[in-house]
């Protein structure tokens, strides 16, 4: 299932009813935190967030939140299906609002991420997994550098 099938376009998400009724739908209690820092993740287009960079624009937002509580809200959100989890290292994870089939560009440069199309990437020959396993997803990440001069 979707998780946002009943989701307005992001563009016209700002209003509290439809993250609300985003959070209710995907079987999340809305709280004033999820709440709030759901009108920050799905506003506008879709995108590739940080629990730093989140709790930075919670701060810029005068909302009284801890990184904790954004990492929680966040995990939280991606095991309801609300997010995708991407690990791009050790060290850095990302949160996409898109959670439908596509992979991603990583500007190594400034560590930005880019979606590419699901469709645009053939995987192949992927190996039988364990029994009593299937395979989930496969996550492309294809890592680039800007071009010098």
């Amino acid at each position: 299932m979707d998780a946002f099938a009943n989701r307005p376009l992001s563009p016209d998400l700002p209003e509290r009813h439809s993250v609300h009724d985003m959070l209710v739908g995907a079987g999340l209690r809305p709280t004033r935190q999820r709440l709030a820092l759901g009108e920050l993740l799905f506003r506008g287009a879709d995108r590739h967030v940080t629990a730093e960079r989140l709790f930075d624009e919670a701060v810029a937002a005068h909302l009284s939140v801890s990184l904790a509580t954004v990492y929680n809200t966040l995990h939280q959100f991606t095991d309801a299906g609300l997010l995708r989890e991407i690990a791009v290292d050790g060290a850095r994870v990302y949160f996409d609002t898109n959670v439908k089939d596509h992979h991603h560009f990583l500007v190594e440069d400034d560590g930005e991420l880019h979606d590419i199309p699901g469709s645009n990437v053939t995987v192949a020959n992927l190996p039988t997994p364990p029994k009593g396993l299937r395979i989930d997803r496969v996550d492309v990440v294809v890592r680039l550098r800007r071009e010098e001069g």
